[in-house]
């Protein structure tokens, strides 16, 4: 113990010696001494409408007890971006070894100038990564900025019953949520833009256009058509698929419905999530709508314990969907799939699934299986499915598969035309229903003569594509009445004694 006493004592003076603490501002190389910044984007959230110029504030942070040299600060596109930075009284896009002392900081300003002035191909979300290496290391924060007039929803729930009007445009940032014991009402002529992995979450109702009653035939452009798109508005992103997430319907949605809208450039159109098959099932209603160029990497939704096969315009786990007078085209992987039971009803829809900008190898565009969505699925997994009058076609040469249709509660296929090696029997075998049979009215066809005015296989002027029927399409005059169901897609009337088969009225001009 005599020795242990001065050498504690030893100890205590050698750490109090200068030098014994790393000093401030001696460098290190260490790859792990990594930068902390004041928030992970900087964003800009006043609206360019008056004044073209705004600044924002980014303090960066050196925790370590040395100094670091950050070997260079720059914006992704240096070249062109309306971001320019200033550190320590140096201005530019690219600025290079600038040193932070050890447990010090560092002050970035971050100036946004963006013309105010209107333009119709200017994104609402203008935005870009400004980035930091450091001893090798490359970390990022993202910088936003509102360029154009429009209402921003940045990762919020919804008041209850909210309307969103069409005076001004309506931007998704970070997702948003319509609670359980809430309704968002959208108003014709709405448009609401998404940003890059958005998505409109509904827990309680979704109504658009629930009351709109047009008065006379529409045009494909018709302003009152509510549209749900990418905010990326340049010409370049008219039609390119997974731009967006999509919409959401939660287990607690219902009294959903979706009239004269149309919904595009998405990682899926409308998805149904109820994986725990809870009862009564979420409903979702879909009328005289256009979902279109739909596509994503395979979407994952690990809280909900659920991978998804696949992109689509409508995907149903264990969700009851009504479709109405509704085109689905370039819609990824499916263009319909239901898992997991639920009801599906199609009725006067054109499934024209070509994929031209996506390849699809082996799924068909309608796909129905009563398989459990999810390992917490609780039966039953009934599975009601009701097409009529629809048209399914699609680059494969089977676009329908009903997965153990044996098992399904209710199986009706009536008055369609379809592309289907597998079904094309007159005669039903376990798991395999004859829907050529005479009686039950479909057509079975192995190819598109003259089915549409303009496919990708014989596009129209400019490479436009109308999913309207030819003069002479097979499909004209082979549909039978249906109640309730007197005009088209485009409030075009229907023939009363022989309609035509799909979304549109071959009669629309």
């Amino acid at each position: 113990m005599r020795y242990l006493l001065p050498f504690l004592l030893l100890l205590s003076v050698l750490a109090t010696l200068p030098g014994c603490e790393p000093k401030a501002d001696v460098l290190t190389t260490d790859s792990s001494a990594q930068l902390e910044f004041s928030a992970d984007t900087v964003l800009f959230d006043t609206v360019f409408v008056q004044t073209g110029t705004a600044t924002r504030r980014l303090w960066v942070y050196n925790r370590n007890p040395r100094a670091v040299r950050v070997e260079q600060i720059t914006l992704a596109t240096p070249a062109g971006s309306p971001y320019h930075l200033v550190v320590g009284g140096d201005a530019g896009t690219v600025l290079n070894n600038v040193e932070i002392r050890g447990k010090d900081s560092l002050l970035v300003l971050v100036r946004a100038t963006i013309d105010p002035s209107p333009a119709a191909d200017k994104p609402f979300l203008v935005s870009d990564d400004l980035r930091f290496r450091t001893n090798g290391n490359d970390q990022n924060v993202k910088l936003v900025a509102y360029g154009q007039n429009a209402y921003f929803h940045d990762g919020t729930r919804l008041p209850c019953n909210a309307v969103w009007t069409n005076d001004k445009p309506h931007v998704i940032y970070n997702s948003v949520l319509v609670d359980s014991a809430c309704t968002l009402t959208v108003q014709p002529g709405t448009r609401v833009y998404s940003h890059a992995g958005s998505v409109l979450v509904v827990g309680g109702s979704l109504r658009v256009n629930a009351d709109y009653q047009p008065t006379a035939e529409l045009k494909p452009d018709d302003q009152n058509i509510v549209r749900f798109a990418a905010d990326r508005l340049e010409s370049f992103y008219d039609n390119v698929p997974g731009q967006w997430g999509g919409i959401v319907f939660l287990a607690s949605s219902h009294d959903n419905v979706v009239r004269y809208a149309e919904i595009k450039n998405a990682s899926f159109g409308l998805f149904i999530l109820n994986v725990r098959n809870r009862q009564p099932r979420p409903a979702v209603q879909v009328e005289q709508t256009v979902i279109r160029n739909i596509s994503g990497e395979r979407n994952s939704f690990a809280s909900q314990q659920l991978a998804l096969p696949g992109s689509g315009g409508v995907l149903s786990y264990s969700g009851d969907v009504r479709l109405t007078n509704c085109l689905l085209t370039n819609c990824g992987d499916y263009a319909v799939l239901s898992v997991g039971g639920g009801l599906l009803d199609m009725r006067y829809c054109t499934v024209a699934n070509y994929t031209n900008v996506i390849r699809r190898d082996q799924t068909a565009s309608i796909t129905v299986s009563n398989l459990a969505p999810s390992a917490v699925a609780k039966p039953p997994y009934s599975v009601t499915v009701q097409l009529q009058n629809c048209i399914v076609w699609g680059g494969l040469k089977d676009e329908l598969y009903f997965d153990k249709s044996e098992e399904y509660q209710q199986l009706t296929v009536r008055n369609n035309l379809l592309r289907s090696e597998l079904y094309r029997s007159p005669t039903s075998q376990p798991g395999k229903p004859g829907l050529g049979a005479p009686a039950l009215g479909n057509l079975i066809v192995t190819n598109d003569d003259h089915l549409f005015r303009y496919t990708p296989n014989r596009p129209g002027p400019d490479n436009k594509y109308d999913f309207r029927l030819d003069t002479l399409s097979p499909a004209s005059n082979q549909a039978v009445p249906l109640p309730g169901i007197s005009a088209d897609l485009l409030n075009v009337p229907r023939d009363a004694q022989r309609p035509d088969l799909g979304a549109y009225e071959r009669k629309n001009p």
